[in-house]
């Protein structure tokens, strides 16, 4: 059971539904997103997930994006957002433990998931790997992707948000 309520939008403040009614013109709402609506600066905050996502996406494609995600929230044993990135593979027919991935997958798979276990086993070698595919903006732009995910699993995790 959820620590703390969504938000209830029939009863919510008008800044609240404001924030809420221009957040599902571009992605649907779901238990974590309207747990955060709490409070109108941390959904801002944390949905801008969102934003580097897709950034992410225009030169990691749909797929490693998301391999990415899976790979940040499995690790960090987030249920909510490990079985969203999940759906996602199973509607491409794919089997996360059992891919044979591409050396950019590999090297994304596996910095993703040292990210998730402990930041500061993440090596000069691992950086340089990520630099044979990746310019310094992108991995940027990786990096801040999986902080975003990490973030997202501990309010998932802390608050006990329901599925």
């Amino acid at each position: 059971m959820a620590r703390i309520n969504p938000i209830n939008y029939s009863t919510a403040s008008e800044e609240i539904k404001s924030v809420h009614d221009e957040y599902i013109k571009k992605a649907p709402m779901n238990n974590m997103k309207l747990t955060l609506l709490n409070n109108t600066v941390a959904f801002k905050a944390l949905m801008g997930f969102h934003e580097v996502l897709a950034e992410a996406k225009t030169f990691l494609g749909e797929l490693d994006a998301n391999l990415f995600c899976y790979a940040i929230s499995f690790e960090n044993d987030c249920m909510v957002c490990s079985s969203i990135f999940k759906k996602f593979l199973d509607d491409l027919g794919i089997e996360f433990e059992g891919m044979v991935f591409t050396p950019i997958q590999q090297a994304l798979v596996s910095f993703g998931r040292n990210i998730a276990d402990n930041p500061h086993e993440v090596d000069e070698e691992q950086i340089e790997e990520l630099k044979e595919f990746f310019t310094d903006e992108q991995i940027v732009v990786i990096t801040s992707l999986a902080a975003m995910m990490i973030a997202s699993n501990i309010i998932n995790t802390v608050l006990d948000v329901d599925m």
